[in-house]
């Protein structure tokens, strides 16, 4: 039975799976890797959500202020012995529900054309692909999501 906790970055657990999720996107990014890596730093990150299957730790996801009423999806990861089990919706799930306790009505998100499994996940959740916003607005790689919350 997967369980989920709400923590924030200085989690051990949360710093190796980000680890974990470092490595696939340099190998997936290439050489625009260096470009993304330094939007997702995990300095005092509030809101962290853990998945632990048997006492380990095996997902996570967390979310940051976007702009004033809206949060920022970051940092989603899911080991790959554990994909295709629904977890990370249950991760996404929680963070979303965690942004409307804050008073937020929508959820942003970039991840990349490299990543279809990423936007398979977000599609399947119910968001949609905006327009590229802030640094990501000319990276080519990049999709842009948004979802309103309504729970």
């Amino acid at each position: 039975m997967v369980e989920l906790r709400r923590t924030d970055s200085s989690d051990e657990s949360f710093i190796k799976l980000v680890k974990l999720l470092d490595a696939e996107l340099a190998q997936r990014d290439g050489e625009e890797h260096s470009f993304y890596d330094q939007f997702n730093k995990i300095t005092l990150i509030s809101h962290v959500v853990l998945a632990f299957e048997d006492g380990k730790a095996i997902a996570c996801g967390a979310i940051k202020e976007f702009e004033p009423g809206s949060m920022e999806v970051k940092r989603m990861f899911t080991e790959p012995k554990s994909r295709g089990k629904g977890i990370a919706l249950l991760v996404l799930d929680e963070l979303e529900h965690w942004a409307t306790e804050l008073g937020c009505s929508k959820c942003v998100l970039e991840t990349g054309k490299r990543q279809p499994e990423a936007i398979a996940l977000y599609k399947k959740a119910g968001y949609s692909i905006t327009p590229n916003y802030g640094q990501y607005s000319n990276m080519e790689n990049s999709v842009c999501m948004a979802k309103k919350l309504v729970f």
